[in-house]
């Protein structure tokens, strides 16, 4: 069969592997390839065809997988007997397989305005994560298919601990790194290894909504503790509750008002922690974007004592469907961690995670966090500027040195939960900020994801859509009833 018979049109809608794999599919159901004939490897057709490895590796996994093709090992992969049937069932409507112009070329779409805690996915590097995920997929080996290590791939703890010294200032070994299964899956081992449900802890407040939802499903009580300009009120928690047993906080980017937490008080904490027999738990979740100088000192590397636990996220930095996270605990407490980890489920297959490992120790991460600084601090601005011109009356943008969020304050009487849940109704993924209070404020504010705005006219036709909804609150005169909640 001749090659060039099978190449794809780089003008058709539909996706280069998508034509490929009907290419084949028809060439089958027409007689051009029997049962038995190899096919080119994959590397061989990319060249014939001038087409990327991982896009030829993608069509032949669908082939593969949909029983078309069959792999021999050293004898290369063939067309699977039993196939002479298919005459006339081997079309496929390539428009309705494929998305659309506007869906392909847009990875906005589905992404309602303002989501909070997602990355900019346009900008996510996919041929090369495709094409190392594609080498972990063809070099699958034994170790890759047996029940993973409850405690993550070693090559993945070994990079994570790498990366944490260089960037920030942690020292720490491979053994002390556990993978879990997002932030959520470190939240639960650290309750399972350290606490008992009933045990009382610090909680930022306002705070990570979905932490405090955890920590409570875990069983655990909080104490809301005050956060102001300086981060969390350390003396306040002590009157509160001084023999609290965990703290949770967010001490280099505050979440949600973006704040640092200060030397003084990172001290206070500690000391605090240390004088109590209490654990602080770390979520060091958008470190990385810094937008002016070098992230600030994670709290750990202050930890002389072995008191805190730090946890991180490849949810904000790369994207959320991989659910990973990690946990650095103290060198003491790693046996009681490994015997905790046996019990649990695990971060999952390896095959994510050495994808992971991979595009740490090549590189590509460090590289992607650099853009992405620069990308983000453009975008918050587009969406910066945007609320100042149409909402800059009603609004006051709170400054801030880094992050994928914004928060705006309030300016008139207006009830932020009202305004939220419109918008929400409108598809727009606003939340109010005191929904992520566990006690009444009479501060108002919205917070607003950023990271998807791909141009200035982007976050405009966002903030236009918010201001109608604004203003058909107004015009029902349902916008004027915010009362300390």
């Amino acid at each position: 069969m001749d090659l060039q018979q099978l190449k794809p049109s780089r003008e058709h809608t539909a996706p280069i592997y998508l034509q490929l794999y009907q290419r084949y599919r028809e060439a089958i159901a027409k007689g051009k390839l029997r049962a038995g004939d190899r096919v080119p490897s994959v590397r061989s057709l990319a060249s014939e065809l001038n087409l990327a490895r991982g896009t030829v590796e993608m069509a032949y996994q669908m082939l593969v997988g949909e029983g078309y093709f069959i792999t021999r090992g050293a004898a290369g992969t063939r067309v699977a007997p039993g196939l002479c049937k298919l005459s006339g069932s081997a079309q496929i409507n390539l428009e309705q397989a494929a998305p659309s112009p506007q869906q392909k070329q847009d990875p906005r779409t589905e992404l309602p305005p303002f989501r909070l805690g997602l990355p900019a996915l346009d900008a996510f590097p996919r041929k090369t994560w495709a094409r190392l995920a594609a080498r972990h997929l063809r070099g699958l080996d034994n170790p890759a298919m047996i029940t993973p290590p409850p405690a993550g791939h070693t090559q993945l703890r070994r990079a994570i601990a790498t990366y944490l010294g260089i960037s920030r200032g942690i020292n720490c070994s491979h053994e002390q790194v556990f993978v879990t299964n997002g932030y959520r899956g470190a939240l639960d081992l650290v309750c399972r290894t350290l606490l008992r449900p009933g045990d009382l802890g610090w909680y930022e407040d306002p705070g990570y909504l979905h932490a405090r939802q955890c920590l409570e499903h875990l069983g655990m009580r909080l104490q809301p503790v005050a956060v102001d300009r300086d981060g969390l009120d350390v003396a306040q928690g002590r009157r509160l509750a001084a023999q609290a047993r965990f703290a949770v906080v967010t001490p280099t980017h505050q979440s949600p008002m973006g704040v640092a937490l200060s030397l003084q008080r990172r001290l206070d904490l500690l000391d605090w922690a240390m004088g109590a027999d209490a654990w602080i738990v770390e979520d060091d979740y958008d470190s990385e974007f810094r937008y002016h100088g070098r992230p600030l000192p994670a709290l750990k590397s202050l930890d002389r004592e072995g008191r805190v636990l730090y946890t991180g996220t490849f949810s904000k930095v790369l994207y959320p469907g991989l659910r990973l996270a990690y946990l650095v605990v103290p060198i003491s407490q790693v046996e009681r961690f490994n015997h905790s980890a046996c019990h649990l489920p695990g971060p999952g297959a390896i095959a994510p995670q050495a994808t992971v490992a991979q595009f740490m120790e090549q590189g590509h991460f460090a590289r992607h966090l650099n853009k992405m600084r620069k990308l983000y601090a453009s975008r918050r601005g587009y969406l910066v500027d945007a609320l100042q011109e149409r909402l800059g009356t009603r609004l006051s943008v709170q400054q801030q040195a880094g992050g994928i969020h914004v928060l705006a304050h309030i300016l008139d009487a207006t009830d932020e939960r009202l305004l939220a849940s419109s918008a929400r109704a409108e598809g727009m993924a606003l939340h109010a900020l005191g929904e992520w209070r566990a006690q009444p404020s009479p501060e108002q504010g919205l917070l607003m994801g950023f990271a998807n705005f791909i141009c200035a006219e982007d976050a405009m036709a966002a903030v236009s859509q918010l201001e109608a909804v604004w203003k058909a609150l107004d015009d029902t005169g349902r916008v004027k009833t915010h009362k300390n909640k």
